[in-house]
């Protein structure tokens, strides 16, 4: 008997078309996450234009920071008038020094830059007004020793570019620190980022359940008397228009689906209970406010002990994130704008008239008052106040 050393083919087998109304089963299968983009001009739209604890964070610390009471120094006396302070307090026709600096510290904060312009010299070189460029539209212009040789500002087709090798730089780049970039610095927004996602798409799923509360999540099942799972066309339009017209919509939240005909009802999904829905969306909210340095407490979110109350959250916001911004932006402030005007002049935050920081301060000026063995200037040193001998 001999081998047989090629197999014939397979008879092919006629391809079987199911019709679309012949298994009325819908699946709903779990993908992969989606996130969402990381560039800057994502980040500032989800996170700060469609997330209300992003875009309070966000707020809550450029106006805060903004409203720190500063004040014009140098190593003799307090100026109560100065060309500096008129300047601060006006620094443009259509910004007065709040709005400024809320602009400044939303830049940062939101991508992790900002970028401040002394325009209109004068005759005596000083500036005559401040703006606040948008960080977007910045871009750095690195020499061949890796240091900003100028920067480039671009508004559609349209370029400007600052020359920064002059005496004076006509641009201050203060920026956060990111341990893997040079010339740019690190969001908040991008850490708090996947919580975003998160957060945002906990909304989603809310409005979704509102607007389609009702809607099956599962299978309808159809037995029909012979054994075989076939619904007829009008059978199947029927069934796709009673559940649109009375399973679909906020109006039909709850209602009873009543099934007919060998159909049965086959859950598939999970209930928001039973993912925890709530509780993950709290604890994303509670991740962003974390990523931005802003208590929970203070945000109004449920389920926050971290603090006694809301004094001390207060405080502790303005100890732990505020003041500390606001310090190492006055310290870029005063490497740049201040040497145009007088040698050993600085800008300083006047921590006497900051509210939260009023109980501080008390024990602080009790404690200092009541050192005999200082002499005046050494408290007045302590306190953030020039010497009597040359105060005027």
């Amino acid at each position: 008997m001999g081998l047989k050393l090629f197999r014939t083919a397979a008879p092919a087998v006629e391809e079987a078309k199911a019709s679309a109304a012949a298994a009325v089963v819908e699946l709903h299968r779990t993908g992969r996450a989606a996130w969402s983009a990381r560039d800057t001009a994502s980040l500032t739209r989800v996170g700060f234009l469609q997330n209300p604890v992003g875009f309070r964070c966000v707020k809550l610390i450029a106006e805060a920071a903004a409203a720190v009471p500063v004040i014009v120094q140098d190593d003799e006396r307090r100026y109560e008038t100065h060309p500096l302070l008129e300047l601060l307090e006006q620094p443009n026709p259509g910004q007065g020094r709040g709005a400024l600096f809320e602009a400044l510290f939303g830049q940062l904060v939101l991508t992790g830059d900002g970028y401040l312009e002394a325009a209109g010299e004068s005759t005596l070189g000083l500036p005559q007004e401040l703006h606040v460029l948008r960080s977007d539209r910045m871009a750095v212009v690195p020499g061949k020793d890796g240091w900003p040789v100028a920067y480039e500002y671009k508004v559609g087709a349209a370029k400007h570019r600052f020359d920064m090798r002059v005496d004076l730089p006509p641009i201050l780049h203060v920026r956060n620190f990111h341990p893997q970039d040079d010339h740019y610095g690190l969001s908040p927004m991008l850490a708090a980022a996947a919580s975003i996602d998160v957060h945002n798409a906990a909304a989603n799923w809310s409005k979704a359940l509102l607007d389609n509360a009702a809607r099956p999540s599962g299978a309808i099942v159809y037995q029909g008397a012979d054994g075989h799972g076939q619904l007829g066309s009008d059978q199947y339009a029927r069934l796709r228009d009673e559940l649109e017209t009375n399973h679909q919509g906020a109006r039909n939240a709850g209602r009873p689906m009543l099934l007919e005909g060998g159909r049965d009802w086959k859950p598939m999904g999970v209930s928001p209970s039973d993912m925890e829905f709530h509780k993950t969306k709290d604890a994303a909210a509670r991740e962003i406010a974390l990523a931005f340095g802003v208590p929970p407490m203070l945000l109004g979110l449920p389920g926050d002990n971290a603090y006694a109350n809301y004094q001390e959250a207060n405080r502790a916001f303005y100890r732990l994130t505020i003041l500390p911004r606001v310090a190492k932006t006055l310290a870029a402030v005063n490497g740049w704008l201040p040497m145009r005007y007088a040698p050993g002049l600085s800008v300083r935050v006047e921590l006497d008239n900051v509210t939260a920081l009023a109980t501080e301060r008390e024990a602080q000026w009790r404690r200092v008052s009541q050192a005999d063995f200082l002499s005046q200037d050494e408290k007045r040193a302590m306190l953030g106040l020039p010497p009597l001998t040359g105060d005027a």
